[in-house]
């Protein structure tokens, strides 16, 4: 959330960081808020000022038999009583809707964030790799001849639904090995601690990242309140919820290959065919929780780490900063890593690294003490897909198939499949 005192000293900087995202002034209401809960706090401090000091001056009147005085007095220590639980009513109220306005804006932009409305004004960074030169024409993933028995999408509607699918033989064991691949190379060369985390979190832990309140139609919640998480940032993130860390073990650094799901709400008639944007999936997720000196350095780390899965796997790809009209709800700074897939002939997101400062942590309590003593402060946290399974899978598939309807496989991953070098057209590793 947002650090009220910061509001407080400097609104218009406040109001112009919304104004880059597009949003009206807010500053104006939150203070207005504000104040109303200041005074009622400081009414309820004055009240138990006035009760306290009757209250020690009634003794003193029955001492000296002065029934009148001693009757005024007590009247007077029962309505300063009545009064201070009205005005702790009052605040209670203000402060939960100041805590209701808060807990749904936005994070505040970076100053570098390139401004614009929307994706078409996000600034492309690098590239890396060139899209291969087919002497034929590419095809999508679901139609290359040797994938398509394997990838069934009937099934899976037959199952559960749309945006389903059923993976089988081959296409099935090239997916559990990209995920094996990119958790042992986070783990063993970009020094990343392994989890293996809850997918059902509580409203606490959803809270803590920002997918509630505002955004609970995104996400599936069981009928007995249990949530299923979007991204594995849910747990992994939440792991310093509530507690004061030592400065001396930042930055802390994880890794989950989880399922993850979401309900693609306002999705309707977007990628509806193939596997790219599905209501379950896998990811490798990527979280670092730092000390706020070192966040900007850790978003660039987590971005290369991300990067590197795709250079291994030799997947053309192009990192771009999204502008302030794109970014996420918690982000004061995104990279996008987007993948060549030949089959549409265009990059499409596969990895987003964010760093979200403080906001996070404001949200869940996540503090750590300073290694020189200090007061504790509130940690900075990053996340980031590395990177999602899926849409790995599509873009092997599809990067590597051949004119006679199979898939070379990256070399990365053939240790992974037995030696196994590539898909046949007729649907077998070989």
């Amino acid at each position: 959330m947002h650090d009220i005192r910061a509001i407080r000293e400097n609104p218009a900087a406040f109001d112009a960081a919304f104004a880059r995202r597009g949003m009206a002034a807010q500053s104006g209401r939150i203070l207005e808020i504000d104040q109303a809960r200041r005074a009622a706090i400081s009414a309820v401090e004055t009240a138990k000022a006035a009760q306290n000091a009757a209250s020690k001056q009634v003794g003193a009147a029955k001492a000296k038999g002065d029934e009148g005085e001693f009757e005024r007095l007590r009247a007077l220590v029962a309505e300063k009583k009545a009064e201070i639980t009205a005005l702790e009513d009052q605040a209670r109220v203000a402060d939960a809707e100041l805590t209701a306005l808060l807990e749904t804006l936005p994070n505040l932009p970076l100053a570098d964030v390139p401004d614009g409305a929307d994706e078409s004004e996000n600034v492309e960074l690098k590239t890396w790799g060139a899209p291969r030169d087919f002497d034929f024409q590419p095809v999508e993933h679901f139609q290359i001849a040797g994938i398509a028995p394997n990838m069934d999408f009937a099934t899976a509607a037959k199952l559960s639904g749309s945006r389903f699918v059923v993976l089988r033989g081959a296409v099935a064991r090239v997916h559990r090995a990209l995920a094996q691949f990119m958790t042992d190379l986070h783990v063993d060369h970009h020094a990343l601690t392994e989890v293996n985390s809850p997918v059902l979190v509580r409203d606490d832990a959803m809270y803590g990242t920002g997918q509630l309140p505002k955004f609970s139609e995104d996400s599936y919640q069981t009928t007995n309140g249990w949530w299923l998480i979007p991204t594995s940032e849910v747990t992994l993130t939440n792991f310093a919820a509530g507690e004061i860390l030592d400065g001396a073990t930042l930055p802390l650094r994880f890794c989950a290959h989880t399922l993850c799901f979401r309900s693609e709400a306002g999705s309707a008639g977007k990628d509806t065919t193939g596997m790219l944007r599905q209501h379950q999936f896998e990811k490798v997720e990527m979280v670092s929780i730092t000390h706020p000196d070192a966040s900007l350095a850790e978003h660039e780390r987590m971005t290369r780490c991300a990067e590197a899965v795709l250079e291994a796997l030799n997947l053309p790809y192009r990192r771009i900063v999204l502008c302030t009209g794109d970014m996420g709800f918690g982000a004061q700074k995104t990279h996008d890593i987007e993948v060549w897939v030949p089959g549409q002939g265009k990059y499409r997101e596969i990895s987003s690294v964010s760093v979200c400062g403080d906001f996070q942590a404001r949200r869940m309590n996540a503090r750590f003490r300073p290694q020189d003593g200090g007061k504790p402060e509130f940690v900075h946290t990053l996340n980031g897909s590395g990177v999602a399974v899926g849409r790995c899978l599509i873009a092997v598939l599809e990067n590597g198939q051949t004119a006679d309807g199979g898939v070379d496989l990256p070399a990365a991953l053939h240790p992974y499949l037995g030696g196994r070098t590539r898909i046949a057209p007729t649907g077998e590793l070989v």
